[in-house]
C-alpha cells in the first residue's frame, strides 16, 4: 500500500508541475486566441472588470491529468476508463466554449447536443463498468449499511450521476478559485475512499485530479489570470463522477459534493419559484451570487464555500466509513 501512497503523490506532483508549466504558456496563447470571458450583464457589477480574461483554462487541467496518471498507472484499465471520461466531457466543454468564445456564437451548444453527447458518453462508461471492470450494479447507501442492487437500471443511473456532477461542477465555477478549490477538497475525499475500496490504483487517478487542480488554482485564484470554462468544469465533473461510479460511491458524492448539490439546488429553486410565483426566491442564482449581491467580497465567498466544501468532505467519508 505504501507503494501506491506513494504513486499518488508522484501523480499529484506531476499533475501540479505540469500546470504551473503550461499556465505561462496557454493563458497568453488563449489571449492572442482572444478566448475571452463574457460577463453576464445581470451581474454583480464588479464582475465587469473580469471582461476579457481568458477561459478555456480547462485545457491544463486535462493535461495535467492524462499525462500523470497515466504515467503513473497507466497499467490500470479503470485508470484508463476515467481518463477517457474526463477528456470525452472536457472536449464537449471544449466544443461548446470554443463554439461561444472564438466563433463568437453566444449560445455554444444546443442543449439537445451537449445533451445528447453527455449520454453518449455515460452509456459508453457504463458498458465499460459493467461488462470490462466487472463493477456489477450495486447502488450503497451512505449512513445505513444498505446495498441496493439496481439490475439492468444501474447504467441509466450511472449516467444520471455523469450528467448531473459534470453540470453541477459547471455551476460552481462562477468565481475566482471557487470549482477548482472545491474540486481539490473533492478529489483529496476521493484518494481516501479509493484506499478505503482498495482502489488503489484509482487512487493515483485522484491524486492527479487534485495536483491538476491545485496546479491550476495558482493561476485560477483571486484575481484569476484565467477561467477553466467548459472544458474544466465538464472534465472535473466527468472526473468526480467517474470515480464514484467505480468505488459505488454514486451516492455517498450527494454529500462529499455537498457544495456543487446546494448550488445546483438553488438553481433549480430559483427558476421553479419564478415559474410559479413570479418571485425570486435568491437575489442571484447559483448561490455564490447570492452571497456577492448580499454585499460579501468575492474572496469571503469563496473561502466560505471552500470550507463548506471540505466539511462536505469529512461529512461523506465518516459516512461511507460506516458502512464497514
Amino acid at each position: 500500500m505504501d507503494n501506491f501512497l506513494a504513486a499518488t503523490m508522484k501523480a499529484a506532483g506531476l499533475a501540479l508541475v505540469i500546470c504551473l508549466v503550461m499556465g505561462p504558456v496557454v493563458i497568453p496563447f488563449l489571449a492572442r486566441l482572444k478566448a475571452r470571458q463574457s460577463i453576464r450583464e445581470d451581474g454583480p457589477r464588479r464582475h465587469l472588470a473580469k471582461a476579457g480574461t481568458p477561459t478555456m483554462g480547462g485545457i491544463m487541467i486535462i493535461t495535467a491529468i492524462l499525462f500523470s496518471s497515466l504515467l503513473v498507472a497507466g497499467d490500470s484499465l479503470e485508470v484508463v476508463a476515467c481518463v477517457l471520461v474526463t477528456v470525452a466531457f472536457g472536449a464537449v466543454g471544449f466544443w461548446d466554449d470554443y463554439i461561444k468564445v472564438v466563433l463568437k456564437r453566444s449560445l455554444g451548444l444546443r442543449a439537445r447536443e451537449k445533451l445528447g453527447l453527455q449520454l453518449i458518453i455515460g452509456l459508453v462508461f457504463g458498458l465499460i463498468l459493467v461488462l470490462m471492470l466487472g463493477r456489477g450494479s450495486e447502488i450503497v447507501v451512505p449512513f445505513t449499511g444498505w446495498v441496493l442492487d439496481s439490475g439492468p437500471f444501474y447504467i441509466i443511473f450511472l449516467i444520471l450521476v455523469l450528467v448531473a456532477t459534470t453540470n453541477a461542477v459547471n455551476l460552481t465555477d462562477g468565481l475566482d478559485g471557487l470549482a477548482s478549490g472545491a474540486t481539490l477538497f473533492v478529489a483529496l475525499g476521493f484518494v481516501v475512499i479509493c484506499t478505503m475500496t482498495s482502489h488503489f490504483r484509482l487512487a493515483v487517478f485522484a491524486g492527479a485530479v487534485a495536483g491538476a487542480c491545485l496546479g491550476f488554482l495558482v493561476f485560477n485564484r483571486y484575481p484569476a489570470r484565467v477561467f477553466m470554462g467548459d472544458t474544466g468544469s465538464m472534465a472535473l465533473g466527468g472526473a468526480i463522477a467517474s470515480m464514484a461510479a467505480v468505488t459505488k460511491s454514486e451516492m455517498a458524492l450527494l454529500v462529499l459534493g455537498g457544495l456543487y448539490v446546494i448550488e445546483t439546488l438553488s438553481v433549480i429553486i430559483q427558476v421553479v419559484s419564478y415559474q410559479l410565483t413570479g418571485r425570486r426566491v435568491f437575489l442571484m442564482s447559483p448561490l455564490h451570487h447570492h452571497f456577492e449581491l448580499k454585499g460579501w467580497t468575492e474572496i469571503k465567498v469563496v473561502m466560505v464555500f471552500w470550507l463548506a466544501s471540505l466539511l462536505f468532505v469529512v461529512v461523506g467519508l465518516l459516512g461511507y466509513r460506516n458502512l464497514g
